[in-house]
């Protein structure tokens, strides 16, 4: 299955913000003033580059080509005392859960989370002050006046973690777009081979009384991803931003306690706060079991989570599913 080119998560961008404009040298000269004072206005700022979150943005696919983004430099002060003109800032909408990072440091600089939040990527240079800002008891004429500070330069990485309420954590090929297409109107693309999902796809799920959350099928995880292996950090960061881990492993596993403490460990190697997370365990295809061996499989199974036999094909279980995830997210 070829990668869908639509969701774009990562973008690498060229960032410089604009002069300050200089501040001005000027003297008041008017008919009846032969003799007038300093009156040299200040330069104005150079353009900012601002960050703003939509919610509705799903994706940074509206920037995957914008490799430059520079933004304008402040106009000189003039005489009279008049400022100079700002530059005119750059406004990036960016969809809510993108995080911008410091591309050399690695230094994370903030996290976009709510509709029509702004924060300013980067600061224009700041304009310089004109003569009349010099004039002392001292010096009634000073010529000086300050040239604007020069804008910030960097390249920024721009990086969306999927802001949705459940989020299914298995290894490739467990089932979860199968799942996911069951719960939800969402239609991901299915096949029978590792790496089915290379990238998140989100559904919403309806429940009682009009009540809804939004559950994320991510890409599959395999032992080593903390490490960059497979898609790596691609999918752990997505992660991050679900309330409810949703572990999916098929009731056809070799060792269903192994692959769960494998997936879990690959989440505390990335960040151990992920544990911390509310867990629910699912054990898919359980339509091929019987109840005696459902009584068998539990004495085996984690402890201190809770465990949901489901089939997501013939949709066995699925509303105990639903309750349980729902009361997990308003405890």
């Amino acid at each position: 299955m070829a990668e869908n080119q639509n969701f774009v998560d990562y973008v690498k961008i060229y960032c410089k913000t604009g002069k300050g404009g200089a501040g001005s040298s000027h003297f008041r000269r008017e008919k009846y003033v032969p003799l007038g004072g300093p009156d040299g206005g200040d330069g104005g700022r150079g353009g900012h580059i601002i960050l703003q979150g939509n919610a509705q943005l799903w994706t940074l696919l509206h920037l995957k080509y914008k490799k430059h983004v520079k933004s304008d430099e402040g106009k000189g002060g003039e005489g009279g005392l008049r400022t100079g003109k700002s530059g005119k800032d750059i406004l990036l909408q960016v969809p809510l859960g993108t995080v911008a990072r410091d591309v050399e440091t690695n230094e994370i600089l903030f996290e976009i989370t709510s509709d029509k939040e702004e924060r300013v990527l980067m600061r224009g240079g700041m304009g310089g002050q004109g003569n009349h800002q010099f004039k002392t008891a001292t010096n009634q004429a000073p010529t000086y006046a300050q040239p604007g500070t020069e804008g910030e330069e960097k390249t920024i990485v721009l990086e969306l973690k999927v802001l949705a309420d459940v989020g299914l954590v298995g290894f490739p090929n467990a089932g979860k777009s199968t799942l996911l297409a069951s719960l939800s109107a969402a239609r991901p693309e299915i096949g029978d081979y590792p790496f089915t999902t290379l990238t998140p796809n989100l559904g919403i799920v309806s429940y009682y009384d009009t009540k809804s959350f939004i559950m994320a099928d991510i890409p599959g995880i395999i032992e080593g991803a903390h490490l960059g292996k497979g898609l790596g950090y691609r999918f752990l960061r997505h992660i991050e931003r679900n309330s409810i881990l949703l572990f999916l492993i098929p009731a056809d596993s070799n060792d269903i306690k192994k692959d769960y403490d494998i997936l879990l460990n690959e989440l505390k190697m990335y960040n151990p706060e992920l544990l911390t997370k509310e867990r629910v365990l699912a054990i898919s295809k359980s339509d091929m079991l019987d109840d005696e061996l459902m009584k068998l499989m539990k004495k085996t199974l984690p402890k201190n989570i809770d465990i949901v036999f489901i089939s997501a094909v013939s949709g066995y279980n699925l509303p105990d599913l639903k309750d349980v995830l729902w009361k997990r997210m308003n405890k």
